[in-house]
C-alpha cells in the first residue's frame, strides 16, 4: 500500500460554505451556526484510497479580504485546491480570478476543482450548470462539481475526485 500527504487548499469567498463542506467531510456533520474563520483554519483526515493510505491536509482558507494578505505563507506545498462558490449567488469573475491566483501562486498547473456550494437552496440557485462550466473552463480547472453540506450531498465525491487526480500525478 502507498502513503500519501497531500495538502489541499479550500478557497473561496466569505460564508461560502468552506468551512461547513469540510465539517461534514471531516466530522460528518453540519453545523447551521458556522462562525468566520479568521486567517486560516486546519482540518486533516485519513482515508485508504485504491490501495493507498492518503493523509489529507485541508487548508480552510478564511475568505474575507482582510485576511488575504496572510494566505501567501499557506499555500506553499500544496498539491491540490477546491475552489468554492455559493450557486446562490453570481459569482464574480474578479474573485474567481483571485482565488485561482492565490492557489496557483507556486504552482501553476495546480488541480483545482470548481465546487458549487448551497445547492439543497434548490429554490433560491442563481447559477446554471453552463455558467459554472465556462468558468472552470476559463481557468483551467479539472472539474465543477455541485454540493450540499447540509445534506451531505456530493460532499464525498469532491474530495474522492481529488485524491484520484493527485494520485495519478503522484505516480509520475
Amino acid at each position: 500500500m502507498k502513503n500519501y500527504i497531500f495538502k489541499i487548499l479550500v478557497a473561496g469567498n466569505a460564508s461560502v460554505g468552506k468551512t461547513s463542506l469540510l465539517r461534514r467531510y471531516v466530522d460528518g456533520m453540519f453545523d447551521q451556526s458556522s462562525i468566520m474563520t479568521v486567517g486560516v483554519d486546519f482540518f486533516t483526515k485519513e482515508i485508504n484510497f485504491n490501495n493507498s493510505h492518503c493523509l489529507l491536509q485541508l487548508w480552510d482558507l478564511g475568505g474575507q479580504e482582510r485576511f488575504r494578505y496572510l494566505l501567501e505563507n499557506f499555500v506553499m506545498g500544496a498539491r491540490a485546491a477546491l475552489l468554492l462558490f455559493d450557486l446562490t449567488r453570481m459569482p464574480v469573475i474578479n474573485d474567481i480570478l483571485k482565488w485561482v491566483n492565490i492557489a496557483r501562486l507556486h504552482d501553476i498547473n495546480l488541480p483545482i476543482i470548481l465546487v458549487g456550494t448551497k445547492l439543497d437552496l434548490d429554490d433560491v440557485i442563481a447559477v446554471d450548470d453552463e455558467s459554472a462550466i465556462n468558468l472552470k473552463n476559463t481557468f483551467n480547472m479539472i472539474d465543477y462539481i455541485k454540493t450540499s453540506a447540509k445534506t451531505g450531498y456530493n460532499v464525498e465525491l469532491v474530495f474522492e475526485r481529488i485524491i484520484k487526480q493527485l494520485i495519478n500525478i503522484s505516480r509520475y
